[in-house]
């Protein structure tokens, strides 16, 4: 505890994992703790017993459930877009080599309380029942037309000399091409992945990348654009703790904190820990490691449901997202489902983990996922838990600490990806390069 350090990261949660396997393989000296005895913090994967230690202490899971060892829980289950910026990030500091991923099987979307596939193909666009036979063809034009459009190649704009993508909204752009509000309402919410309306307002070029990163994650695996870890995302922060330790990082766990250490100017110098105090240039860290250097923004409630079959109308699905549009329930923010099963080692055979999550509108956040569990069938059992979201006050420049974001609601991993890149940046100051050549380190 003795040395100096570049950085002292708090907390083994994906995003600070990520950081420090960034920080230590351009040459950054990390220190990184974690006052729990396990990877992943908030973000990890736990076994049956361990799930019920963290929501029920003192009772055992019942025997029905099966054997403990078998299940790898999620605590916030999210998928990962197949053509993201966290593939990305995986391919470029070759931390694929130690995970394996499947794809997800469908992604669905409800309407009228009933649950449809958004279409990967255009054969299962056209059998879609969320479109009638001429918004079909129109909807057909202007994916089309997104496929093809490049703001830099005035060829691929075609005729649309009235509504400038780069200069109009999202909600000019769809009302030029003549959609109706249920397709404006899957593509923004399914496709673009918008968690509310917002979008509608904002610049048409964003609109359109979002639509054609999801298209391209279709392209590579046909079922649906995302695909998760086998094993669980706990795998995640493990992988990037392993990449950092291959580049000089170290790691220190069941490691209390009790506080960090500020010089006269107000900068983090170090974090004392047991007596002992390590020093350091700069503090990395989550939201739980900051008192007072962060404020709270919402809350995100949680249920974790054990279930015996595949959620009902998704075609016996191993794995699925569902999204609830705000609109179809009288929201203002969206509500998310998906699933993992046994096919993805999470689960003993015959068992499937479910996830029904949402932004917290009301003094009831439980009742607020009732529309989400009541589209999963029977439930084996169900664990229900209130995060608070959390945000940092300062980008970290004046006090030298550079705080993370809690966790969404978001169903995938593209918010907590570009929160982890623009963290990168406040700290060095320089964009990831997310198209370099991964470099491989010396086993």
């Amino acid at each position: 505890m003795d040395e100096q350090y570049d950085a002292i990261v708090l907390g083994t949660g994906l995003k600070e994992c990520i950081i420090s396997g960034l920080l230590s393989v351009n040459g950054f000296k990390v220190l990184h703790m974690d006052r729990n005895n396990f990877y992943g913090g908030e973000s990890a994967s736990l076994n049956l017993t361990q799930l019920f230690e963290k929501f029920r202490t003192g009772q055992q899971p019942p025997a029905a459930l099966g054997a403990s060892r078998e299940y790898n829980v999620d605590l916030i289950p999210k998928f990962i877009m197949a053509a993201g910026n966290l593939v990305k990030l995986l391919l470029v500091t070759d931390v694929t080599r130690y995970l394996e991923f499947k794809c997800v099987d469908g992604s669905y979307v409800v309407k009228d309380k009933k649950v449809n596939k958004v279409p990967s193909s255009a054969g299962e666009a056209f059998k879609s029942s969320l479109m009638g036979l001429f918004e079909k063809r129109r909807c057909g034009n202007f994916l089309e037309w997104v496929q093809s459009y490049d703001t830099n190649n005035p060829k691929t704009w075609g005729k649309i000399e009235k509504c400038d993508p780069r200069k109009c909204t999202a909600k000019e752009l769809l009302k030029y091409w003549d959609l109706e509000t249920d397709t404006i309402d899957f593509l923004g919410h399914c496709v673009g992945l918008y968690a509310n309306d917002a979008f509608l307002t904002g610049p048409a070029s964003e609109f359109i990348s979002r639509v054609q990163l999801y298209w391209e994650g279709i392209s590579r695996y046909e079922k649906s654009a995302f695909i998760y870890p086998l094993y669980g995302l706990g795998e995640l922060p493990q992988a990037f703790a392993r990449l950092a330790a291959i580049y000089g990082g170290t790691y220190m766990l069941n490691k209390p904190v009790s506080k960090i250490v500020f010089n006269e100017k107000g900068e983090a110098v170090g974090v004392e820990s047991e007596g002992a105090v390590a020093k350091a240039k700069f503090v990395v860290g989550d939201p739980s490691y900051f008192t007072g250097k962060v404020k709270k923004v919402g809350q995100v409630v949680r249920a974790i449901c054990v279930l015996s079959h595949p959620i009902p109308d998704t075609a016996n699905s191993e794995s699925c997202q569902i999204i609830i549009p705000a609109n179809q329930v009288q929201r203002k923010s969206d509500i998310y489902i998906s699933s993992v099963s046994f096919a993805h080692n999470v689960a003993p055979k015959g068992k499937w983990i479910a996830l029904v999550a949402c932004n917290v509108e009301t003094p009831t956040p439980e009742k607020e996922l009732a529309p989400g569990l009541a589209l999963l069938g029977k439930i084996d059992d169900q664990f229900i838990s209130v995060s608070d979201h959390y945000v940092p006050l300062e980008d970290g420049q004046k006090d030298k600490c550079f705080i993370s974001e809690s966790f969404d609601a978001t169903s995938h991993f593209e918010t907590a990806t570009d929160d982890v890149l623009r963290l990168y940046k406040r700290i060095t100051g320089k964009d990831v390069d997310l198209d370099a050549k991964p470099k491989t380190a010396q086993h």
